[in-house]
């Protein structure tokens, strides 16, 4: 069943919603635009695997666990350390440590959804 179109004022024309036709939150509308404008353009979606989704899920947890390895011993440096200087040091270290363990992970992720991994 289509909706029928019926007339404000001025000549405006809105339509009526259908009954199986429910109100999209904006979430849903963004969505939907993004799969269309993925088909236009032919980006094909494919479903994970279960065996990429363990695989991802050990990814993430090894990378959580070796920044969470990579926090404590930043702590106990900072802890032991009093000359501002060499903080700042030890803060920039940790900083690109925790970049660079992000960077591998996201890398990681991206081979085992292509199938590389």
């Amino acid at each position: 069943m289509q909706a029928r179109p019926t007339r404000r004022a001025k000549g405006d024309i809105i339509r009526s919603m259908s009954e199986d036709e429910a109100p999209k939150s904006a979430y849903e509308v963004a969505m939907a635009r993004l799969r269309k404008q993925d088909a236009d353009s032919g980006v094909a979606i494919t479903p994970l695997t279960d065996q990429q989704r363990t695989a991802i899920a050990e990814v993430r947890n090894f990378y959580e666990a070796k920044a969470a390895e990579r926090e404590v011993l930043h702590q106990a440096t900072l802890r032991r350390t009093a000359d501002p200087d060499a903080r700042a040091g030890f803060e920039e270290q940790y900083r690109r440590d925790r970049e660079r363990f992000t960077t591998d992970r996201d890398a990681k992720i991206e081979r085992i959804r292509r199938g590389e991994a």
